[in-house]
Protein backbone atom coordinates (compact mmCIF):
# COMPACT_ATOMS: atom_id res chain seq x y z
CA UNK A 1 0.00 0.00 0.00
CA UNK A 2 1.37 3.41 -1.01
CA UNK A 3 0.11 5.54 1.88
CA UNK A 4 1.63 8.74 0.55
CA UNK A 5 -0.08 8.29 -2.83
CA UNK A 6 -3.44 7.57 -1.20
CA UNK A 7 -3.12 10.79 0.82
CA UNK A 8 -2.17 12.66 -2.35
CA UNK A 9 -5.23 11.26 -4.13
CA UNK A 10 -7.50 12.45 -1.32
CA UNK A 11 -5.95 15.89 -1.23
CA UNK A 12 -6.04 16.16 -5.03
CA UNK A 13 -9.64 15.01 -5.51
CA UNK A 14 -11.04 17.21 -2.74
CA UNK A 15 -10.83 20.99 -3.03
CA UNK A 16 -12.55 24.18 -1.94
CA UNK A 17 -15.25 25.62 -4.18
CA UNK A 18 -18.11 28.07 -3.90
CA UNK A 19 -21.41 27.22 -5.55
CA UNK A 20 -21.93 24.63 -8.26
CA UNK A 21 -18.63 23.54 -9.82
CA UNK A 22 -19.78 23.67 -13.46
CA UNK A 23 -20.58 27.43 -13.41
CA UNK A 24 -17.34 27.88 -11.45
CA UNK A 25 -15.36 26.00 -14.11
CA UNK A 26 -16.97 28.14 -16.83
CA UNK A 27 -16.06 31.30 -14.94
CA UNK A 28 -12.51 30.01 -14.40
CA UNK A 29 -12.10 29.31 -18.12
CA UNK A 30 -13.30 32.82 -18.94
CA UNK A 31 -11.02 34.37 -16.32
CA UNK A 32 -8.06 32.43 -17.72
CA UNK A 33 -8.81 33.72 -21.22
CA UNK A 34 -9.22 37.27 -19.86
CA UNK A 35 -5.70 37.14 -18.39
CA UNK A 36 -4.40 36.87 -21.94
CA UNK A 37 -6.68 39.41 -23.64
CA UNK A 38 -4.82 42.60 -24.43
CA UNK A 39 -6.38 45.95 -25.05
CA UNK A 40 -9.74 47.41 -24.21
CA UNK A 41 -13.17 46.14 -23.32
CA UNK A 42 -14.62 42.77 -24.32
CA UNK A 43 -16.49 43.01 -27.60
CA UNK A 44 -17.43 39.34 -27.89
CA UNK A 45 -17.38 36.25 -25.67
CA UNK A 46 -17.97 32.82 -27.23
CA UNK A 47 -18.58 29.68 -25.18
CA UNK A 48 -18.32 26.21 -26.70
CA UNK A 49 -19.00 23.54 -24.09
CA UNK A 50 -20.03 19.91 -23.72
CA UNK A 51 -23.63 18.85 -23.19
CA UNK A 52 -22.87 17.91 -19.57
CA UNK A 53 -21.60 21.41 -18.83
CA UNK A 54 -24.71 23.07 -20.25
CA UNK A 55 -26.93 20.60 -18.42
CA UNK A 56 -25.27 21.25 -15.07
CA UNK A 57 -24.83 25.02 -15.37
CA UNK A 58 -28.25 25.93 -16.74
CA UNK A 59 -30.18 26.18 -13.46
CA UNK A 60 -27.50 26.32 -10.75
CA UNK A 61 -27.18 29.57 -8.82
CA UNK A 62 -24.05 31.68 -9.29
CA UNK A 63 -22.71 32.74 -5.86
CA UNK A 64 -23.20 36.38 -4.95
CA UNK A 65 -25.78 36.96 -7.71
CA UNK A 66 -29.40 36.25 -8.54
CA UNK A 67 -28.42 34.67 -11.85
CA UNK A 68 -28.03 31.21 -13.31
CA UNK A 69 -26.79 29.97 -16.66
CA UNK A 70 -23.70 29.44 -18.78
CA UNK A 71 -23.71 32.96 -20.18
CA UNK A 72 -23.75 34.74 -16.82
CA UNK A 73 -21.09 32.43 -15.39
CA UNK A 74 -18.82 33.12 -18.37
CA UNK A 75 -19.45 36.86 -18.33
CA UNK A 76 -18.80 37.20 -14.61
CA UNK A 77 -15.62 35.14 -14.88
CA UNK A 78 -14.40 37.35 -17.71
CA UNK A 79 -15.01 40.67 -15.95
CA UNK A 80 -14.61 39.78 -12.27
CA UNK A 81 -12.89 36.43 -11.95
CA UNK A 82 -9.60 35.77 -10.18
CA UNK A 83 -7.79 32.73 -11.58
CA UNK A 84 -5.74 32.25 -8.43
CA UNK A 85 -8.94 31.49 -6.50
CA UNK A 86 -9.66 28.49 -8.75
CA UNK A 87 -13.21 27.18 -8.08
CA UNK A 88 -13.85 30.20 -5.87
CA UNK A 89 -13.06 32.32 -8.91
CA UNK A 90 -15.93 34.83 -8.55
CA UNK A 91 -15.98 35.00 -4.75
CA UNK A 92 -14.51 38.51 -4.77
CA UNK A 93 -16.55 39.93 -7.65
CA UNK A 94 -17.78 43.44 -6.82
CA UNK A 95 -21.31 44.76 -7.42
CA UNK A 96 -19.87 46.84 -10.27
CA UNK A 97 -18.34 43.75 -11.89
CA UNK A 98 -21.60 41.82 -11.50
CA UNK A 99 -23.43 44.67 -13.23
CA UNK A 100 -20.81 44.73 -16.00
CA UNK A 101 -21.37 40.99 -16.52
CA UNK A 102 -25.13 41.54 -16.76
CA UNK A 103 -24.60 44.27 -19.35
CA UNK A 104 -22.26 42.02 -21.34
CA UNK A 105 -24.95 39.33 -21.52
CA UNK A 106 -27.86 41.66 -22.16
CA UNK A 107 -25.99 43.46 -24.93
CA UNK A 108 -25.87 40.19 -26.89
CA UNK A 109 -22.09 39.94 -26.78
CA UNK A 110 -22.09 36.45 -25.21
CA UNK A 111 -22.50 33.67 -27.77
CA UNK A 112 -22.96 29.99 -26.93
CA UNK A 113 -22.66 26.74 -28.81
CA UNK A 114 -22.35 23.04 -28.01
CA UNK A 115 -18.87 21.62 -28.54
CA UNK A 116 -18.32 18.55 -30.70
CA UNK A 117 -15.65 17.28 -28.27
CA UNK A 118 -16.24 13.77 -26.95
CA UNK A 119 -14.96 14.88 -23.53
CA UNK A 120 -17.79 15.05 -20.98
CA UNK A 121 -16.21 18.00 -19.19
CA UNK A 122 -15.14 20.48 -21.86
CA UNK A 123 -15.26 24.29 -21.84
CA UNK A 124 -13.77 26.43 -24.62
CA UNK A 125 -14.04 30.21 -24.25
CA UNK A 126 -12.78 32.79 -26.71
CA UNK A 127 -12.70 36.53 -26.02
CA UNK A 128 -12.28 39.43 -28.42
CA UNK A 129 -11.57 43.03 -27.47
CA UNK A 130 -12.83 46.29 -28.94
CA UNK A 131 -9.38 47.04 -30.36
CA UNK A 132 -8.92 43.76 -32.22
CA UNK A 133 -7.14 41.49 -29.74
CA UNK A 134 -8.15 37.88 -29.07
CA UNK A 135 -7.60 35.22 -26.38
CA UNK A 136 -8.85 31.70 -25.81
CA UNK A 137 -8.72 29.12 -23.01
CA UNK A 138 -9.91 25.52 -22.70
CA UNK A 139 -10.58 23.56 -19.52
CA UNK A 140 -11.21 19.83 -19.94
CA UNK A 141 -11.41 16.53 -18.02
CA UNK A 142 -11.46 18.16 -14.57
CA UNK A 143 -12.92 21.47 -13.41
CA UNK A 144 -9.58 23.30 -13.11
CA UNK A 145 -7.53 21.50 -15.77
CA UNK A 146 -6.40 24.16 -18.28
CA UNK A 147 -5.29 22.33 -21.42
CA UNK A 148 -5.11 25.15 -23.96
CA UNK A 149 -4.30 28.86 -23.91
CA UNK A 150 -4.05 31.16 -26.92
CA UNK A 151 -3.20 34.87 -27.14
CA UNK A 152 -3.64 36.77 -30.41
CA UNK A 153 -3.24 33.54 -32.36
CA UNK A 154 -0.10 32.44 -30.51
CA UNK A 155 -0.51 29.12 -28.68
CA UNK A 156 0.87 29.43 -25.15
CA UNK A 157 -0.24 26.03 -23.82
CA UNK A 158 -1.52 22.98 -25.67
CA UNK A 159 -2.07 19.64 -23.93
CA UNK A 160 -3.84 16.63 -25.38
CA UNK A 161 -7.44 16.30 -24.18
CA UNK A 162 -7.46 13.80 -21.31
CA UNK A 163 -4.09 14.97 -19.97
CA UNK A 164 -4.22 16.00 -16.32
CA UNK A 165 -1.89 18.98 -16.25
CA UNK A 166 -1.62 19.38 -12.47
CA UNK A 167 -3.07 16.44 -10.56
CA UNK A 168 -3.42 12.67 -10.47
CA UNK A 169 -4.91 10.81 -13.41
CA UNK A 170 -8.03 8.67 -13.16
CA UNK A 171 -5.93 5.72 -14.33
CA UNK A 172 -3.52 6.12 -11.40
CA UNK A 173 -6.41 6.40 -8.94
CA UNK A 174 -8.09 3.30 -10.39
CA UNK A 175 -4.86 1.30 -10.07
CA UNK A 176 -4.20 2.47 -6.52
CA UNK A 177 -7.59 2.19 -4.83
CA UNK A 178 -9.85 -0.75 -4.07
CA UNK A 179 -12.41 -1.37 -1.34
CA UNK A 180 -9.89 -3.60 0.45
CA UNK A 181 -7.03 -1.11 0.16
CA UNK A 182 -9.24 1.74 1.37
CA UNK A 183 -10.46 -0.25 4.38
CA UNK A 184 -6.93 -1.26 5.36
CA UNK A 185 -5.68 2.32 4.94
CA UNK A 186 -8.44 3.68 7.18
CA UNK A 187 -7.87 1.00 9.82
CA UNK A 188 -4.18 1.88 10.06
CA UNK A 189 -4.16 5.62 9.38
CA UNK A 190 -2.07 7.80 11.66
CA UNK A 191 -3.24 11.40 11.81
CA UNK A 192 0.22 12.50 12.93
CA UNK A 193 2.02 11.11 9.88
CA UNK A 194 -0.63 10.73 7.15
CA UNK A 195 -1.35 14.02 5.37
CA UNK A 196 -5.14 14.13 5.55
CA UNK A 197 -5.65 17.87 5.81
CA UNK A 198 -8.54 17.79 3.33
CA UNK A 199 -10.46 15.42 5.60
CA UNK A 200 -10.06 17.90 8.46
CA UNK A 201 -11.25 20.61 6.10
CA UNK A 202 -14.20 18.70 4.63
CA UNK A 203 -15.54 17.98 8.12
CA UNK A 204 -15.29 21.62 9.17
CA UNK A 205 -16.39 23.29 5.92
CA UNK A 206 -19.21 20.97 4.88
CA UNK A 207 -20.64 20.91 8.40
CA UNK A 208 -20.71 24.70 8.18
CA UNK A 209 -22.63 24.87 4.88
CA UNK A 210 -25.12 22.39 6.33
CA UNK A 211 -25.67 24.75 9.25
CA UNK A 212 -26.06 27.71 6.89
CA UNK A 213 -28.68 25.85 4.88
CA UNK A 214 -30.54 24.81 8.03
CA UNK A 215 -30.64 28.40 9.29
CA UNK A 216 -31.59 30.06 5.99
CA UNK A 217 -34.28 30.07 3.33
CA UNK A 218 -32.86 28.32 0.28
CA UNK A 219 -34.39 26.53 -2.68
CA UNK A 220 -36.88 23.81 -1.77
CA UNK A 221 -36.03 24.03 1.94
CA UNK A 222 -35.84 20.25 2.16
CA UNK A 223 -34.13 20.24 5.55
CA UNK A 224 -36.81 22.56 6.93
CA UNK A 225 -39.54 20.34 5.50
CA UNK A 226 -38.07 17.28 7.21
CA UNK A 227 -37.88 19.17 10.51
CA UNK A 228 -41.50 20.31 10.10
CA UNK A 229 -42.54 16.72 9.43
CA UNK A 230 -40.70 15.61 12.56
CA UNK A 231 -42.40 18.29 14.64
CA UNK A 232 -45.81 17.25 13.30
CA UNK A 233 -45.12 13.61 14.09
CA UNK A 234 -45.04 12.50 10.45
CA UNK A 235 -41.36 11.55 10.67
CA UNK A 236 -39.33 10.36 13.63
CA UNK A 237 -36.69 12.52 15.30
CA UNK A 238 -34.14 9.83 14.62
CA UNK A 239 -30.71 9.08 13.22
CA UNK A 240 -31.77 8.75 9.57
CA UNK A 241 -34.18 11.68 9.36
CA UNK A 242 -31.69 14.00 11.06
CA UNK A 243 -28.94 12.97 8.65
CA UNK A 244 -31.26 13.47 5.68
CA UNK A 245 -32.14 16.98 6.91
CA UNK A 246 -28.54 17.95 7.67
CA UNK A 247 -27.22 16.75 4.31
CA UNK A 248 -30.05 18.20 2.24
CA UNK A 249 -29.66 21.56 3.99
CA UNK A 250 -26.06 21.85 2.82
CA UNK A 251 -26.92 20.89 -0.74
CA UNK A 252 -29.92 23.24 -0.81
CA UNK A 253 -27.77 26.22 0.20
CA UNK A 254 -25.12 25.32 -2.34
CA UNK A 255 -27.49 24.93 -5.29
CA UNK A 256 -29.15 28.24 -4.44
CA UNK A 257 -25.78 29.94 -4.85
CA UNK A 258 -25.07 30.69 -1.19
CA UNK A 259 -21.72 32.46 -1.02
CA UNK A 260 -20.34 29.83 1.36
CA UNK A 261 -17.46 27.47 0.53
CA UNK A 262 -17.76 23.72 0.25
CA UNK A 263 -15.16 20.98 -0.06
CA UNK A 264 -15.78 18.94 -3.19
CA UNK A 265 -15.33 15.26 -3.90
CA UNK A 266 -14.32 14.36 -7.46
CA UNK A 267 -15.22 17.83 -8.68
CA UNK A 268 -18.65 18.02 -7.02
CA UNK A 269 -19.62 20.02 -3.96
CA UNK A 270 -22.87 18.11 -3.55
CA UNK A 271 -20.92 14.88 -3.52
CA UNK A 272 -18.48 16.27 -0.97
CA UNK A 273 -21.49 17.10 1.20
CA UNK A 274 -23.17 13.72 0.60
CA UNK A 275 -20.03 11.71 1.36
CA UNK A 276 -19.38 13.59 4.59
CA UNK A 277 -22.39 15.15 6.34
CA UNK A 278 -24.43 11.95 6.94
CA UNK A 279 -21.49 10.51 8.87
CA UNK A 280 -20.94 13.69 10.90
CA UNK A 281 -24.66 13.75 11.69
CA UNK A 282 -24.78 10.07 12.66
CA UNK A 283 -21.72 10.37 14.89
CA UNK A 284 -23.31 13.33 16.68
CA UNK A 285 -26.66 11.55 17.17
CA UNK A 286 -25.00 8.37 18.43
CA UNK A 287 -22.27 10.17 20.43
CA UNK A 288 -19.49 8.33 18.57
CA UNK A 289 -15.96 9.58 19.19
CA UNK A 290 -14.25 12.01 16.83
CA UNK A 291 -11.49 9.64 15.75
CA UNK A 292 -13.96 6.97 14.61
CA UNK A 293 -15.96 9.62 12.77
CA UNK A 294 -12.78 10.94 11.08
CA UNK A 295 -11.88 7.45 9.85
CA UNK A 296 -15.43 6.83 8.59
CA UNK A 297 -15.42 10.14 6.68
CA UNK A 298 -12.05 9.22 5.17
CA UNK A 299 -13.36 5.82 4.06
CA UNK A 300 -16.53 7.35 2.60
CA UNK A 301 -14.67 9.95 0.54
CA UNK A 302 -12.10 7.43 -0.69
CA UNK A 303 -14.82 5.00 -1.82
CA UNK A 304 -16.51 7.82 -3.73
CA UNK A 305 -13.21 8.78 -5.38
CA UNK A 306 -12.55 5.11 -6.18
CA UNK A 307 -15.88 4.73 -8.02
CA UNK A 308 -15.46 8.07 -9.80
CA UNK A 309 -12.06 7.04 -11.17
CA UNK A 310 -13.95 4.73 -13.54
CA UNK A 311 -17.28 6.55 -13.63
CA UNK A 312 -15.97 9.97 -14.67
CA UNK A 313 -16.72 13.36 -13.13
CA UNK A 314 -19.87 14.00 -15.18
CA UNK A 315 -22.45 11.47 -16.27
CA UNK A 316 -26.01 10.84 -17.34
CA UNK A 317 -26.44 9.11 -13.97
CA UNK A 318 -26.77 11.07 -10.74
CA UNK A 319 -23.45 11.46 -8.93
CA UNK A 320 -25.22 11.54 -5.56
CA UNK A 321 -25.59 7.78 -5.90
CA UNK A 322 -21.79 7.47 -5.96
CA UNK A 323 -21.21 9.72 -2.96
CA UNK A 324 -24.05 8.07 -1.03
CA UNK A 325 -22.47 4.68 -1.74
CA UNK A 326 -19.34 6.04 -0.08
CA UNK A 327 -21.48 7.33 2.79
CA UNK A 328 -23.15 3.94 3.24
CA UNK A 329 -19.70 2.32 3.49
CA UNK A 330 -18.67 5.00 5.98
CA UNK A 331 -21.79 4.37 8.08
CA UNK A 332 -21.00 0.64 8.15
CA UNK A 333 -17.50 1.46 9.40
CA UNK A 334 -18.80 4.02 11.91
CA UNK A 335 -21.12 1.38 13.39
CA UNK A 336 -18.38 -1.24 13.71
CA UNK A 337 -18.73 -3.11 10.44
CA UNK A 338 -15.95 -5.12 8.83
CA UNK A 339 -14.44 -5.17 5.33
CA UNK A 340 -16.90 -7.74 4.02
CA UNK A 341 -19.84 -5.68 5.28
CA UNK A 342 -18.45 -2.54 3.62
CA UNK A 343 -18.54 -4.51 0.37
CA UNK A 344 -22.13 -5.52 1.10
CA UNK A 345 -23.03 -1.83 1.42
CA UNK A 346 -21.61 -1.20 -2.07
CA UNK A 347 -23.67 -4.01 -3.57
CA UNK A 348 -26.82 -2.94 -1.74
CA UNK A 349 -26.49 0.69 -2.85
CA UNK A 350 -25.70 -0.05 -6.48
CA UNK A 351 -28.48 -2.62 -6.51
CA UNK A 352 -30.87 0.14 -5.43
CA UNK A 353 -30.19 3.72 -6.59
CA UNK A 354 -27.92 3.00 -9.58
CA UNK A 355 -30.46 4.17 -12.17
CA UNK A 356 -31.12 7.67 -10.80
CA UNK A 357 -30.98 10.16 -13.67
CA UNK A 358 -28.90 13.33 -13.76
CA UNK A 359 -31.07 16.03 -15.30
CA UNK A 360 -28.79 18.91 -14.49
CA UNK A 361 -27.61 20.77 -11.41
CA UNK A 362 -30.47 22.61 -9.74
CA UNK A 363 -32.45 23.05 -6.53
CA UNK A 364 -33.98 19.59 -6.47
CA UNK A 365 -30.54 17.92 -6.46
CA UNK A 366 -30.94 18.28 -2.69
CA UNK A 367 -34.13 16.20 -2.87
CA UNK A 368 -32.27 13.43 -4.69
CA UNK A 369 -29.51 13.66 -2.11
CA UNK A 370 -31.95 13.24 0.78
CA UNK A 371 -33.33 10.15 -0.97
CA UNK A 372 -29.83 8.72 -1.41
CA UNK A 373 -28.93 9.42 2.22
CA UNK A 374 -32.02 7.56 3.40
CA UNK A 375 -31.02 4.64 1.17
CA UNK A 376 -27.42 4.79 2.42
CA UNK A 377 -28.54 4.12 5.98
CA UNK A 378 -30.95 1.37 4.94
CA UNK A 379 -28.24 -0.38 2.91
CA UNK A 380 -25.73 0.02 5.74
CA UNK A 381 -28.11 -1.48 8.30
CA UNK A 382 -28.73 -4.43 5.96
CA UNK A 383 -24.99 -4.89 5.45
CA UNK A 384 -24.36 -4.91 9.20
CA UNK A 385 -26.76 -7.87 9.44
CA UNK A 386 -25.02 -9.56 6.48
CA UNK A 387 -28.02 -8.98 4.20
CA UNK A 388 -26.86 -8.26 0.65
CA UNK A 389 -28.40 -8.07 -2.82
CA UNK A 390 -27.76 -11.41 -4.52
CA UNK A 391 -25.33 -11.77 -7.41
CA UNK A 392 -28.19 -13.12 -9.51
CA UNK A 393 -29.95 -9.74 -9.36
CA UNK A 394 -29.44 -7.08 -12.01
CA UNK A 395 -26.02 -5.46 -12.24
CA UNK A 396 -24.86 -6.77 -8.85
CA UNK A 397 -22.07 -9.36 -8.62
CA UNK A 398 -20.60 -11.16 -5.61
CA UNK A 399 -17.44 -9.05 -5.79
CA UNK A 400 -18.31 -5.38 -5.11
CA UNK A 401 -15.46 -4.32 -7.42
CA UNK A 402 -17.22 -6.07 -10.30
CA UNK A 403 -20.50 -4.43 -9.31
CA UNK A 404 -18.74 -1.07 -9.50
CA UNK A 405 -17.41 -1.94 -12.96
CA UNK A 406 -20.94 -2.81 -14.15
CA UNK A 407 -22.30 0.44 -12.72
CA UNK A 408 -19.59 2.56 -14.31
CA UNK A 409 -20.16 0.83 -17.63
CA UNK A 410 -23.80 1.92 -17.49
CA UNK A 411 -22.72 5.48 -16.82
CA UNK A 412 -20.01 5.60 -19.45
CA UNK A 413 -21.74 3.82 -22.32
CA UNK A 414 -25.26 5.02 -21.63
CA UNK A 415 -24.53 8.68 -20.85
CA UNK A 416 -24.17 10.16 -24.36
CA UNK A 417 -27.72 9.20 -25.34
CA UNK A 418 -29.20 10.21 -21.97
CA UNK A 419 -27.33 13.52 -21.80
CA UNK A 420 -28.42 14.65 -25.25
CA UNK A 421 -32.03 13.66 -24.60
CA UNK A 422 -32.12 15.39 -21.21
CA UNK A 423 -30.67 18.62 -22.64
CA UNK A 424 -33.15 18.48 -25.53
CA UNK A 425 -36.05 18.14 -23.07
CA UNK A 426 -34.70 20.98 -20.92
CA UNK A 427 -34.35 23.27 -23.95
CA UNK A 428 -37.83 22.37 -25.23
CA UNK A 429 -39.60 23.56 -22.09
CA UNK A 430 -41.30 26.51 -23.78
CA UNK A 431 -43.66 27.44 -20.98
CA UNK A 432 -41.25 27.50 -18.08
CA UNK A 433 -38.12 29.66 -17.77
CA UNK A 434 -34.74 27.95 -17.87
CA UNK A 435 -32.19 29.76 -15.76
CA UNK A 436 -32.35 33.53 -15.38
CA UNK A 437 -35.10 35.39 -17.24
CA UNK A 438 -32.43 37.37 -19.07
CA UNK A 439 -30.36 34.32 -19.98
CA UNK A 440 -29.90 33.47 -23.64
CA UNK A 441 -30.67 29.97 -24.82
CA UNK A 442 -27.96 27.72 -26.19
Amino acid sequence: MDRKLICSILNSEMELATGCTEPAAIALTAATARQHLKGGEISELTVRASVNIYKNAMAAGIPGTNFTGVNYAAALGAVGGKVENQLRVVDEATPEQIQAAVELVQSGKVKMDISDSAEKLYIDIELKSTDGHQARAVIASTHTNVVYVEEDGAVLANHEIGTIVDGISAETIAKTLSIKTIYEFVETLDRKTDDLHMIDQVIKVNKRISEVGAAGDYGLNIGHNIKRAQKAGYMGNDLVANAMADTASGATARMAGANVPVVTNSGSGNQGITATVPIISAAKTLDIDEDKMFRAVTLSNLVSIHIHSRFGLLSGLCGATVAATGASCGIVYLLGGNLEQVGYAVNNMLGDVAGMLCDGAKANCALKISTCVNTAFQCAFMALHNEVVKASDGIVETDPEKTIMNFTRLGNEGSPIMDNLVLEIMMDKKNSPIGSPAAKSV
